[in-house]
């Protein structure tokens, strides 16, 4: 990694067309973690230019995202700054006289080819074993050939001159990096109807917003041999901060069939981690495994101790295989790593979506879900797993009811048998709690009837519950009172 004194400036830089993409959220962190790293700034642009695909809807939610993850921007949308706006769509008239002062200097031009002119040029080129880039036919027109093309109706593009010599940068996670010029054509930057590209409205954005370092996917590092030559043109007309960036070119993340993952594969939009019931801590934990490590075999950290130890240099180049497994299980520990009080605020929207508490909840909700919260904190990878755990404890005894075939398998006449020997030992017990329980039924069922814990305590666990999967018996059953307990018994009996 190449070492500068400036101020640490980079930016995270989305479009809003829909459900942000796990991959694009690990750039946004590893551009968090450099700048807090550095104390430098951390600035959160959208690119919204495209009308047919941007939506307002789209762009709250990356605000929302951004939010959640915990992920805060010093400059941009809400926040503010010195060198907004900070939405592509507000910044077009500077788009426009870039582009003007970038072809008054020679370092862009006019071109008239027509899309069929330039397919045949094309074939003809890769027929012949050439490159089918751009071939330069329109840089030097006169004013002449410039008005013969006008009079025949023809709209030209705008394209950026590139320079005919190898463009050769440092990047920050895989070193050298040198592209021959007739791989890196003269390429379009303002469309015929005077629509800005992203070729020049990423780059104009960067240097008017001095960004310092560009750290961003693999997939655009074809982009980058074309945005060095434009940006060092803008520092020699004097547009924006003066400031050619330093880019870093981020691993892939691949997914199903060792192919990168896409937004629409199961598991690659963070919607789907947020409506499971995935911590924001444990998503990012996870994500900043995929190319980082935090040194030794440590793999559960904060995002505060993984910002005290970043360094990009450290980013392996190799492609990142996503594990679900392996992100369920860094969420769960993060799960278990959070205090009771803070696990039990993060349970109840669940709760609540599904109806078994109040959207403002009572008193004695709130009470409840303390209380069994420890029941289920080691048992659940995501927090909307604790909905089934624990809706037994919620639910109406009018709405209970045992899962079919859980009670098809335990309710048969050898565990009803059970179930009444517990009824009877629970009957009279006092005080109701969860030794006296364990005790009481430890006794009747399994000294009493001579069975195995397993076999003892099953078919009590599916009556009270519903189900052969709970949070353990006898806390549970002091939870869920004497009074419900025995009613629950009478009712499987009654089956």
């Amino acid at each position: 990694m190449t070492e500068s004194s400036r101020a640490v400036r980079v930016r995270f830089c989305p479009s809003p067309t829909g459900n942000l993409h796990v991959g694009n959220v690990r750039t946004a962190l590893f551009n968090w973690a450099f700048a807090r790293h550095h104390g430098g700034t951390f600035v959160f642009r959208v690119e919204d230019t495209d009308a047919a695909r941007d939506s307002e809807e789209s762009y709250q939610g990356l605000l929302d995202a951004l939010r959640w993850l915990g992920l805060d921007w010093d400059e941009g949308p809400e926040v503010g700054g010195d060198l907004g706006p900070y939405r592509q769509s507000e910044r077009m008239p500077l788009y426009a006289e870039v582009a003007k002062k970038l072809i008054d200097a020679g370092y862009a031009y006019y071109a008239y080819d027509t899309p069929e002119e330039l397919e045949e040029r094309r074939e003809t080129a890769r027929a012949e074993g050439r490159s089918s880039g751009y071939d330069g036919l329109h840089r030097d027109l006169t004013d002449e050939q410039r008005a013969a093309y006008e009079a025949e109706g023809r709209k030209p593009v705008v394209r950026f001159r590139m320079p005919d010599e190898a463009i050769v940068f440092e990047d920050l996670v895989r070193g050298e990096v040198t592209f021959e010029p007739e791989h890196v054509s003269d390429y379009v930057i303002l469309r015929a109807n005077g629509q800005p590209l992203y070729t020049l409205t990423n780059p104009v954005d960067d240097a008017t917003m001095g960004i310092t370092h560009v750290l961003r996917g693999e997939d655009l590092l074809s982009s980058t041999p074309r945005q060095i030559p434009l940006h060092r043109a803008l520092v020699e007309l004097g547009i924006g901060e003066g400031v050619v960036p330093e880019y870093g070119h981020l691993p892939f993340v691949m997914g199903p069939g060792n192919r990168k993952l896409s937004k629409r594969d199961p598991g690659g939009g963070l919607a789907d981690y947020r409506d499971r019931g995935f911590l924001p801590e444990g998503l990012l934990n996870y994500l900043a495994l995929l190319g980082w490590s935090i040194g030794g075999d440590r793999e559960i950290f904060s995002l505060q101790e993984m910002a005290e130890a970043f360094d990009i240099g450290r980013v392996n180049p190799n492609p990142a295989q996503f594990d679900p497994k392996k992100c369920e299980a860094v969420n769960a520990q993060h799960i278990r790593d959070l205090p009771v009080e803070d696990l039990a605020t993060r349970l109840l929207p669940y709760l609540a979506d599904a109806g078994l508490v109040g959207s403002e909840p009572s008193e004695a909700e709130l009470a409840l879900l303390a209380a069994a919260t420890p029941l289920v904190n080691e048992r659940i990878t995501v927090l909307s797993e604790a909905v089934e755990m624990l809706a037994f404890l919620f639910v109406s005894e009018d709405g209970f009811a045992v899962d079919p075939d859980d009670g098809a398998k335990t309710l048969t006449d050898d565990g009803l048998t059970v179930v009444r020997a517990a009824r009877d030992a629970l009957a009279g017990l006092d005080p109701f709690d969860t030794a006296s329980i364990e005790a009481a039924l430890r006794a009747a069922l399994v000294d009493g009837l001579g069975l195995k814990p397993r076999n003892a305590f099953g078919p009590v666990r599916v009556a009270v519950s519903g189900r052969r999967i709970s949070p353990p018996l006898f806390e549970s059953i002091e939870l869920l009172g004497k009074e419900r307990t025995l009613s629950r018994l009478d009712s499987a009996l009654a089956r």
